[in-house]
């Protein structure tokens, strides 16, 4: 269970062995079932979470009830409300699991203490960090400046097979446009393809 958690901190850090169990000993598995939440909001956010199995959605509903994904997590993503882990305040999100999911969680105290056992860890949750922050402005930026269809193809790159595990009605939240405008982009990029 935890190989890819192993994997994923290696591919960003180079953290030895004893490091990595350190890092295990203080995440907890735990399942959930499709149509599960694992967040809502008003509670307080003790946890962070990482994907080894399945796919979940966070989102939030505006004052009138409209549904904003602003997130997909997958295998090897972090998801959790980051505002009201790193504050201390109440989730303004919920994280649903779409499909039966397996995570690893671990709390703020037990990150803590492994940033003073294991520094190298800071490194990684840096870059972890950084690397979101700059997946948001490219996602702001996107919506600012490029097309539905544009934003799409970009979509697709970033959550690969996405499309067989998420209705399209999500992935059109996601991006902003109607799930009519969603077909109209498959169907063009499909006849292209066959042209």
């Amino acid at each position: 269970m935890y190989t890819l958690l192993e994997n994923h901190i290696k591919k960003y850090v180079g953290a030895t062995d004893d490091e990595i169990k350190l890092f295990t000993d203080k995440v907890s598995p735990l399942k959930l079932q499709a149509k599960s939440y694992l967040l809502q909001p008003g509670q307080i956010v003790k946890n962070e979470f990482f994907v080894i199995e399945g796919c979940l959605k966070a989102y939030y509903l505006d004052s009138k009830g409209g549904r904003h994904i602003i997130q997909f997590a997958i295998e090897n993503w972090w998801v959790s409300d980051f505002e009201a882990f790193y504050n201390g305040t109440p989730s303004k999100l919920y994280i649903e699991a779409i499909e039966d999911s397996v995570i690893l969680s671990i709390n703020l105290n037990n990150k803590e203490k492994l940033f003073t056992e294991a520094p190298i860890f800071n490194r990684y949750f840096r870059i972890l960090l950084t690397n979101a922050f700059i997946g948001v402005r490219k996602r702001i930026l996107s919506s600012l400046e490029k097309d539905a269809q544009s934003r799409y193809l970009e979509f697709c790159k970033a959550y690969p097979s996405i499309e067989k595990r998420v209705q399209n009605n999500h992935i059109a939240n996601y991006l902003g446009i109607s799930p009519q405008s969603l077909c109209r982009i498959k169907r063009k990029l499909k006849k292209e393809v066959v042209d």
